[in-house]
């Protein structure tokens, strides 16, 4: 029988950096205080917004009429569960489970970097990528969204099932982890994934109704949402701004957002990119033919890419999502996306400087804060068509070749070496 060998001497290495780059951010989290840091602005969203939240939610109910409250309803159990941890305050136990979910995300691609034929750059990239964005990970709760996601790729290659599930909790709790549900295989494995997604929100989204009131409250506040300064629409209006255009930046829905003439034309402009992104994801996913176990890693993370240099809100927490996609992506060796990884962690680095320690200038729209945004957005508008160029080529049939029509095995963690037919 073989036996799966395990590298001990990289997996004690990541487990290592995982402790010394963590301790770090928590270090950074408890002197959040320092000007160049944010003057404790990372973590007022948790000890503040997010126990509110906690205290309505404690009660029986979503937020009602709170313009900040934006999130579905499967983000009501992320709030409430650091109160489950006896001894702790709010802040403190919200940052533990937080840690406890990026723990299980390396672990999980730990996991799968050391079958055979698969990589440990996966666990090494979030491993070291994630602090790239400084204690900023540890306040907010897209830690926990990214490893449902995750979860839902890597689950997905041995059990369609349980990806769709993790998939569909991912979604309940911030909508865009339905996205990697996107490149599983055609035919059953997209039938089981998609069914189970659909019964297991279903059943959530029921109970979740049974216990709570108000829990579609979220959908007239996310409505109203406008073009945030970090989004791309943000970006050309506040370049516009160096050139006379009249409009500033004000607080409002949770972010800075930019008010003035042509606003809603560029927020309606984000909406129509956002709709040709979905798109070409269709064409793309009806035209493919060459699949291999990277595809559903490497649609994933295209998708989510597009979807966010198209939104309107490119919050700094946003590159969480893109760094853990780009990790599962690298735990294959046969991905097509290893240049788009290095482009998100050099976005990343960027977003750092952007927020916390230069955003006033991003605010105020001085030139510094307009060439760090448009040095941002460049990197992410690029890594968004190089990764979806990347992964339409990659669904091509090898030239001269034809793709065989073996599907693979129900429950196989690996697709065969050689292309797929999928139509």
């Amino acid at each position: 029988m073989n036996r799966l060998r395990v590298p001990f001497g990289p997996v004690l290495t990541l487990t290592a950096i995982w402790l010394t780059t963590r301790a770090l951010m928590l270090w950074l989290l408890a002197h959040g205080g320092v000007r160049l840091l944010g003057g404790s602005s990372v973590a007022r969203e948790v000890w503040r917004l997010y126990f509110h939240w906690y205290g309505v939610l404690a009660h029986g109910s979503f937020p009602v009429h709170d313009t900040l409250w934006q999130y579905p309803p499967g983000a009501g159990p992320v709030l409430l569960a650091p109160g489950l941890l006896p001894g702790l305050t709010y802040f403190e136990a919200f940052v533990l489970l937080t840690l406890a979910m990026d723990a299980l995300t390396v672990a999980a691609l730990l996991r799968a970097g050391t079958r055979p034929g698969r990589s440990l750059l996966g666990a090494a990239l979030w491993t070291g990528g994630l602090p790239l964005l400084l204690h900023l990970p540890l306040a907010r709760y897209d830690v926990q969204v990214t490893a449902l996601a995750v979860l839902s790729l890597l689950a997905s290659a041995r059990s369609p099932r349980a990806g769709g599930v993790f998939g569909a909790l991912g979604a309940l709790v911030k909508v865009w982890p339905a996205l990697v549900l996107l490149g599983t295989p055609r035919g059953r494995p997209t039938r089981t994934a998609w069914a189970w997604a659909v019964w297991t929100g279903g059943a959530c989204l029921a109970l979740l109704a049974a216990c709570f009131t108000h829990p579609l409250s979220f959908l007239r506040e996310q409505g109203g949402r406008g073009v945030q300064i970090e989004s791309l629409g943000g970006t050309a209006l506040n370049l516009a701004r160096r050139a006379g255009w009249p409009g500033r930046a004000r607080y409002q829905y949770g972010a800075m957002e930019m008010v003035g003439p042509h606003v809603h034309t560029v927020a309606t402009a984000s909406l129509a990119l956002t709709a040709v992104s979905f798109a070409l994801l269709v064409l793309w996913r009806v035209r493919a033919r060459h699949w291999t176990e990277a595809t559903p890693y490497d649609a994933a993370l295209s998708a989510v890419l597009l979807f966010t240099v198209t939104s309107r809100v490119i919050s700094p927490q946003y590159m969480v999502w893109l760094i853990g996609l780009a990790a599962v992506c690298l735990t294959s060796r046969h991905t097509s996306q290893r240049p788009v990884a290095v482009l998100v962690l050099a976005a990343s680095a960027l977003s750092t400087v952007v927020f916390p320690m230069y955003y006033r200038e991003v605010i105020d729209g001085t030139w510094a804060g307009v060439l760090l945004m448009l040095a941002r957005n460049g990197l992410l508008t690029a890594a968004a068509v190089l990764s979806f160029a990347r992964l339409w080529r990659a669904a091509r049939p090898p030239a001269g070749k034809s793709a065989p029509t073996t599907q693979p095995r129900p429950g196989s963690d690996r697709l065969p070496e050689r292309a797929l037919s999928l139509s």
